[in-house]
C-alpha cells in the first residue's frame, strides 16, 4: 500500500490542491447560476447574480 504513495511529491500535492481551487473560482464566476447556485447541482454556494 505504501508503495502506490510513494511516488506522490510534495510539490504534485500542493499543485494539485491550487488547480481545484483555482477551477471553483473559475466556475463560481462563469457557470450557469442553476449549476452552482444556492440550489446548484454541481456546487451548493452563496452566488451573487
Amino acid at each position: 500500500m505504501l508503495t502506490l504513495f510513494s511516488g506522490i511529491t510534495f510539490y504534485e500535492i500542493c499543485m494539485a490542491l491550487l488547480m481545484v481551487g483555482m477551477t471553483e473560482r473559475v466556475l463560481l464566476a462563469y457557470a450557469p447560476i442553476e449549476m452552482v447556485g444556492p440550489d446548484g447541482w454541481l456546487l451548493k454556494a452563496d452566488v451573487q447574480e
